[in-house]
């Protein structure tokens, strides 16, 4: 990175035409104290000057406020000095005192405050000026800088692969590594090499950005560096971020930084249109391929994955992301997929050899997905069923259609339709129970599950068989069901077990 406008008080010191001298030994300064920046220069003669001042600057004194062979009064006003953050102290020699009294050198070395002198011909307006001077031509540099940085950036947008050949200059330009992250998190682009120490920590700050959904940037300070990021697109649309390896980034570098980010998100907004015109083209041949017949389909793609196939629907709240990861996988590992949009989320048929990467998709972006079993395009909309009833039953993640069927046809009434329209119908029964602490509705259970017969029912509940019979017609009446048929027992059966 570019070093900030404020020159350091090394470059104030090294300037010939001021005859500046360091007084101080400079193995006895703080590590780095030449090499703070100024941000002004001031002189003032007073005993206590630090109401009138600021932190990081040079002041300069004559002298005349200390007593001569006053040890005590110059470690006092250097003490002042140091805890009002004065960087260094430059002393006029010949004014008032000649040379820089010993008196004022043992305080500054004691307290580690730079001391120079300065000569009797260089007046304190010179230095001030040449500060100043100093400050104009590094705010030039950095404006020349950013400028010459902007032209070569536009020039890089215009070759091929434009976003990427974009984010190398800025890498270039910068000293440091860029990385470019898609909608999912999932690392585009970087340069100059591979970041190795720090990757896990910027992936994490990018992906908690990007669940946030906000447009926004932060700094990460991390042990092995520090890094800023930036989201690309409009907030509740993100469509990835930016990082940069730096922490402290002047006026010019966000400035040259932030015409990146409106070019990536140009060029992104860009290719989203493009996505969403070939989405829009792929919803009407999902609804060819939900005749069965993927005729229409090849014709018009060139190719549809390798059958067999599996088909999954995903929720919705992440498709541009889901989708943009799915296009990526394409593009960098080959797997051939086909996705479309519709009514009931986000359709993606992958051949069966590819179904593990819905794992992690899944869990990268946090989404649930239902899963199908794989077979033949000529059973292309059983399998779209399939995963449209594990997608509603499953909790989280991705839920495959024989997983969430395992129980059998029964276990499939658990929808909440379903579970509503038993206990409704259970209701009378289950009110009696409560009212009078009767055992019906376990009867019921028991009964049906014995085979409705009643010895083995009898015994099972601890019973007489006349008393079981007495509850199955009582249960019966309330029911306004004549449990002696198959069909009404076996009605119950399925009320019973989707009322839980």
């Amino acid at each position: 990175m570019e070093p900030a406008a404020a020159p350091s008080l090394r470059t104030l010191l090294g300037r010939r035409d001021l005859g500046l001298r360091l007084v101080s030994d400079e193995s006895e300064l703080v590590d780095g104290a030449l090499e703070q920046p100024v941000r002004w220069v001031h002189n003032s003669d007073l005993v206590d000057p630090t109401p009138f001042l600021a932190e990081d600057l040079v002041l300069l004194t004559t002298g005349m406020q200390l007593a001569e062979e006053d040890a005590e009064g110059a470690t006092a006003y250097v003490a002042r000095l140091v805890h009002r953050g004065v960087l260094a102290l430059g002393f006029g020699s010949g004014v008032h005192r000649v040379g820089v009294p010993d008196e004022l050198i043992a305080a500054c070395a004691h307290a580690g405050l730079a001391l120079f002198e300065v000569p009797y011909d260089i007046p304190f307006l010179a230095i001030a000026r040449a500060h100043a001077e100093a400050i104009a031509a590094s705010a030039y540099a950095r404006r020349t800088w950013a400028l010459e940085a902007q032209r070569a950036l536009a020039i890089a947008a215009l070759r091929p692969h434009g976003l990427e050949s974009t984010l190398s200059e800025l890498s270039r330009r910068l000293g440091c590594w860029v990385g470019m992250y898609d909608a999912t998190g999932a690392l585009s682009h970087e340069h100059p090499t591979a970041l190795g120490s720090g990757a896990d920590a910027v992936a994490a700050g990018v992906a908690e950005l990007l669940a946030r959904g906000g447009a926004a940037s932060r700094t990460i300070e991390d042990p092995d560096g520090a890094f800023t990021l930036f989201t690309l697109g409009r907030t509740g649309q993100l469509r990835g971020a930016i990082a940069i390896e730096a922490a402290a980034l002047d006026a010019e570098t966000r400035a040259v930084i932030t015409s990146v980010i409106a070019m990536a998100g140009l060029a992104l907004e860009q290719n989203e249109q493009m996505s969403r015109a070939r989405r829009r083209m792929h919803t009407q041949l999902l609804a060819s391929l939900q005749d069965d017949d993927p005729t229409l389909a090849r014709r018009v793609l060139g190719s549809l994955p390798a059958a067999p196939v599996v088909l999954a629907v995903a929720e919705t709240p992440r498709a541009g992301a889901l989708i943009d990861w799915w296009e990526r996988r394409r593009t960098d590992a080959g797997v051939a997929s086909f996705l479309a949009e519709g009514p009931d989320g986000v359709t993606i048929c992958v051949s069966a050899a590819d179904a593990a990467e819905f794992d992690e998709v899944a869990g990268r972006l946090g989404i649930r997905i239902g899963l199908s079993s794989a077979g033949e395009y000529s059973g292309f909309s059983q399998a779209h069923a399939q995963a449209l009833t594990a997608l509603r039953r499953g909790r989280s993640g991705v839920t495959r259609y024989a997983d969430a069927t395992s129980g059998g046809v029964l276990d499939a009434l658990g929808g909440e339709e379903t579970r509503l329209l038993a206990r409704t119908r259970l209701a009378p029964l289950r009110r009696h129970d409560q009212e009078t602490g009767g055992e019906l509705e376990l009867t019921l259970r028991v009964w049906l599950e014995h085979d409705a017969h009643s010895e083995r029912t009898a015994a099972a509940l601890g019973i007489h068989r006349h008393t079981l019979r007495t509850r199955i017609a009582q249960a019966a009446g309330l029911l306004g069901s004549d449990l002696s048929s198959f069909p009404a027992r076996a009605e119950l059966w399925a009320v019973l077990r989707a009322a839980g």
